[in-house]
């Protein structure tokens, strides 16, 4: 097997299942033609991984944002209590419209409840650890961004999802492999031994993964960049400046530290794939990428073939 093969096999595990794909895309457009009808919402814009295309398996939820018209709900976007006011009132409509019992539209939230920004509607068991949920977010147009309820501040603060879809789109229109290679790099950072957010990784991509390699090579060039970035104090912010961090709590010496082990073994992989050592190389990848990603054993490890016995000497002795 070729590297570029097995990077393309690995891509299959990553994905997420095609037909689960169309489930979340069903579910998710359950709400948006449901709170598209109502009188005072504006749009309703599908957001998170799922729009951008950088999911990864498995699905267990997509987001969408729900624009309201400002002249219905005069007493939103100032601070104190129109924030959770907000996500009371979107919650009250996903029961009237979507609920379970008693749903105008569909019956299929079995429960809802708000979180910071947005309100989380549990499609399957709630007890469930993996159920399949909804994230739905109430926002006001401001110009060319968002404005969004906050809880925890009792306040609105802006966002601009949309740029970041633009951008990955924009990506992936330069490199047709740009999506599934974030989701490469999603599935890489949920097996490290420290959380790191997906979008975290995805923000890394958007700057340093390139788009003009082949995905072995562009991953190589990512991991050394990254790298150096995070040990000279990057700290991922929000690509369209209004969010700040992504993750404040996110250990970043413990991070530098998963990027430089990944980036070590992306350059003996590549330095491999150059000698025409393809076992090598792709058990490096595999050391980056964890036992599904395609490879043998360890090539270093291999015992020497045992040295052919020499034919045993004949004595030539006269005969009698």
């Amino acid at each position: 097997m070729s590297v570029l093969d097995a990077f393309s096999d690995f891509q299959k595990v990553v994905n997420a299942d095609a037909d689960a794909v169309a489930e979340a895309r069903r579910r998710r457009d359950i709400f948006r033609g449901a709170f598209g009808a109502e009188d005072d919402v504006v749009e309703v814009i599908p957001s998170g991984s799922l729009a951008r295309g950088t999911q990864k398996d498995p699905i267990h939820d997509v987001d969408l944002v729900i624009v309201y018209n400002a002249e219905d709900h005069p007493e939103w976007g100032e601070r104190g209590q129109s924030a959770s006011d907000a996500l009371d009132y979107v919650r009250g409509r996903v029961n009237a419209l979507l609920g379970a019992t008693n749903g105008s539209v569909e019956q299929v939230v079995r429960l809802a409840r708000w979180r910071n920004h947005a309100v989380k509607c549990f499609l399957d068991d709630p007890d469930d650890p993996n159920a399949f949920t909804v994230d739905a977010m109430p926002a006001l147009r401001r110009g060319d961004h968002l404005l969004i309820p906050e809880v925890l501040s009792e306040d609105w603060v802006e966002c601009d999802p949309e740029s970041l879809i633009a951008s990955v789109a924009e990506k992936h229109s330069d490199w047709n492999k740009f999506a599934g290679t974030v989701r490469m790099l999603k599935r890489w950072a949920s097996d490290q031994d420290i959380k790191v957010k997906s979008l975290v990784m995805e923000v890394l991509a958007l700057e340093h993964l390139p788009t003009h390699l082949n995905q072995p090579a562009a991953l190589k060039q990512f991991f050394v960049a990254a790298t150096y970035a995070v040990e000279g104090g990057e700290v991922v912010t929000d690509p369209a400046g209004y969010c700040g961090p992504i993750q404040d709590e996110l250990d970043y010496e413990k991070f530098a530290e998963c990027l430089r082990d990944a980036r070590d073994n992306a350059s003996r992989a590549t330095q491999a794939s150059i000698n025409n050592d393809t076992a090598g190389a792709l058990w490096h990848w595999g050391q980056v990428f964890g036992a599904e990603f395609p490879h043998d054993s360890d090539p270093s490890n291999k015992p020497t073939p045992a040295a052919a016995p020499e034919p045993r000497k004949v004595k030539d002795t006269p005969q009698g």
